[in-house]
């Protein structure tokens, strides 16, 4: 099994809340990006001390309500699967704080985690508020919703993003990278990948790889898994008859996204 794809695992941790997935820095080839995915039954709470990092409260799916004991963000959320394609709530929790989740329905939670020391205040992010963009042309096309980027101050290192690609499509491609400290030019950021699939029987493939080819793995990636982006390009193929749906968690040192495309297959943006 590759180091970089996990396939989910539901461990119940406390009475109706499931673990899905846990990949956290002491677990992973990751420093700066960890992540957990965890499912609520309708009434279940999940609290959780949050030492030295901050964390990025994506409402999946379903109906949640977010509390850090000072203020509260009530049955937020907006879908039922991420498939209907439009974007959701988030709430953003500074470091050294508590925060608890209550689910009003039956709730799907990906929790965003990134070393942070300077206490911000916490934030809802709504629905309405996420940047909207449709990015490609031919068969290079999907669409995102920019939860946090690096142009929204409300954290300190994290950078959340959802892409949509639908079916026959590629995505984070031409293959870019950011994984040099060599700004203006790139950054240096990891990146995990939550992995939806419509049908959920469906797969797509992710190649993940570096310019001397250290690391260089193809996977085949099924509904639910992530992978884990520690370094190097890592474009995504779209089989014909599926539609692709994945969540970026990004971080590094310094809170900015400059990627340098590979330039064997930079030409691909310049096609008229």
């Amino acid at each position: 099994m590759s180091k970089l794809l996990r396939k989910p695992k539901a461990v119940e941790i406390s009475p109706g809340v499931t673990l899905i997935h846990d990949v956290m820095t002491d677990s992973s080839l990751l420093e700066f990006v960890g992540m957990k995915v965890i499912d609520l039954n309708p009434g279940a709470t999940y609290t959780e001390d949050l030492d030295k990092v901050e964390c990025c409260i994506v409402a999946l799916t379903g109906k949640i309500t977010v509390s850090d004991q000072q203020v509260t963000f009530e049955n937020i959320g907006t879908r039922e699967c991420v498939f209907e394609k439009k974007p959701t709530d988030s709430v953003y929790v500074s470091n050294n704080q508590q925060f608890q989740i209550e689910a009003n329905s039956q709730a799907r939670v990906v929790l965003c985690y990134s070393p942070s020391q300077q206490q911000l205040p916490t934030k809802l992010i709504k629905a309405e508020d996420n940047q909207i963009e449709y990015r490609g042309k031919y068969s290079n096309k999907r669409l995102v919703h920019n939860i946090l980027p690096d142009s929204n101050p409300a954290a300190n290192s994290l950078l959340v993003v959802e892409v949509f690609t639908d079916s026959g499509n590629w995505s984070s491609y031409p293959p870019h990278k950011h994984d040099q400290n060599n700004l203006p030019y790139e950054s240096f950021l990891e990146e995990t990948y939550y992995h939806e699939m419509n049908p959920k029987q469906g797969f797509v493939f992710q190649r993940v790889y570096t310019d001397d080819r250290t690391l260089d793995e193809t996977m085949a990636v099924e509904n639910g898994d992530v992978v884990i982006v520690p370094k190097g390009y890592h474009p995504v193929a779209v089989p014909d008859g599926y539609d692709s749906y994945y969540l970026n968690i990004m971080a590094g040192p310094k809170r900015i996204w400059k990627f340098h495309n590979e330039r064997a297959h930079e030409w691909i943006l310049e096609r008229k």
